[in-house]
């Protein structure tokens, strides 16, 4: 089965009318995209765009061999014209399935927000998943017996979706997860690569042409990432941001509860709206037994308050017990924990904080602190595939 990407925008396109953000500004040349539609071995049009018939001409192809034209969601704006000979686009109620006389069948896959995702069964029994912008699959509750050969979902802007389809064996290490429907949240180029490679998943430029089943070599989802950044750098939100696709994650908070203090209250909680409600939660600075455990992808929030629980429990504040012995604590403390991260199976994704850049601290204990976390964040860094320095909001890949 083969598909062409007649676009792979969001329903206004890329860069969007009128709109003037940066993102907007340099979508340009190839980077700027049409609203997705999808042209299935050219009998079955997925989405009727404007422009769509200049879009296939363009890649090669044509519409006049079209037999089903499917809407996958409501299309705002003025009515798009039907080209000549293409039949009338209309939607299919969920669960219900059609077979078309060139042996494909699609079936109306319901969704949790308004629209209809489409699976296409090719005629050799290659399998398509097509969602439509701003939705995931809803009522997915059992395993199915074969995930998707590909799957085309809004990848950005419902990260979730891809996670629902992976906790029920729909999506599995060979499917091929296309983003589709790509608007002006992420800028083109490196950054929506990073991003996606990150959830395990790619984009193509518009009119591209895809073989459904075929191998396609995509960037592996890093098992150990160390996410840097100094206060409110926005650290948390990209290691949050790279397990979104996967159905479970255990978040490591290491700094407690801290009775009392409401403002670390306010801090917890705005971490917590942000998570997703399938996420567990462990509040604990015991690392390495965890990480020693087979389990889902750990978040650890963050490596900067383990230490600071560490030098607590080794003395390290106090001079004379930091000489009697407590460095030397510290120091292997550390090294379990470079070791537990090294032999550790789990998808491991750890944030701290990167203070060895600001003011030379006042007093000596946090001196101290300050040259003791820039040893523990080179330890754990020494063991990961990926590390990633985030500044103003901005990820900057050192290594990976």
């Amino acid at each position: 089965m083969e598909i062409t990407l007649l676009g792979t925008g969001a329903p206004a396109g890329l860069p969007r009318p009128d709109c003037s953000c940066a993102v907007c500004a340099t979508a340009l040349g190839p980077h700027a995209r049409a609203a997705t539609a999808v042209l299935v071995d050219d009998a079955l049009l997925l989405d009727l765009t404007p422009g769509a018939a200049f879009a296939a001409a363009r890649a090669g192809h044509s519409l006049g061999g079209v037999r089903q034209v499917l809407l996958s969601h409501p299309h705002d704006g003025p009515a798009v014209e039907v080209p000549a000979g293409l039949p009338q686009p209309g939607r299919v109620p969920d669960g219900r399935e059609l077979a078309l006389l060139t042996g494909h069948r699609v079936r109306a896959v319901a969704m949790d927000a308004g629209g209809t995702g489409y699976a296409v069964t090719g005629p050799e029994g290659q399998r398509l998943l097509y969602l439509p912008p701003g939705a995931a699959p809803a009522g997915l509750e059992q395993a199915t017996a074969q995930s998707y050969d590909m799957v085309l979902a809004d990848v950005v802007g419902r990260p979730d979706a891809l996670a629902r389809l992976r906790a029920v064996g729909s999506a599995g290490p060979t499917t091929d997860v296309v983003a589709v429907h790509l608007d002006h949240d992420v800028p083109a180029g490196p950054e929506l690569r990073r991003r996606l490679a990150a959830a395990g998943a790619r984009a193509v430029p518009d009119g591209t042409t895809l073989v459904v089943g075929a191998y396609e070599e995509v960037p592996d989802v890093p098992r150990r990432t160390l996410v840097l950044g100094g206060a409110r750098s926005g650290k948390s939100v990209e290691a949050e941001r790279r397990l979104e696709t996967f159905p479970e994650v255990l978040y490591v908070a290491t700094g407690g509860t801290r009775s009392g203090d409401t403002e670390w209250a306010a801090r917890v909680a705005a971490h917590r709206e942000r998570r997703p409600g399938s996420w567990r939660t462990a509040e604990t600075t015991d690392l390495v037994p965890l990480l020693a455990e087979d389990g889902p992808p750990v978040l650890i929030d963050c490596l900067s308050l383990w230490l600071a629980d560490v030098m607590d429990s080794v003395g390290a504040w106090d001079d004379a017990e930091w000489a009697g012995g407590g460095e030397k604590l510290l120091r292997e403390r550390v090294r379990e924990l470079a070791e537990a991260v090294r032999s550790t199976r789990r998808t491991v994704v750890a944030v701290s904080n990167e203070v060895g850049s600001g003011i030379v601290p006042a007093t000596a204990s946090g001196r101290r602190y300050r040259d003791e976390l820039g040893r523990v964040n080179t330890a754990f860094a020494n063991e990961c595939e990926q590390v990633v320095l985030v500044v103003a909001g901005q990820a900057v890949v050192l290594r990976g």
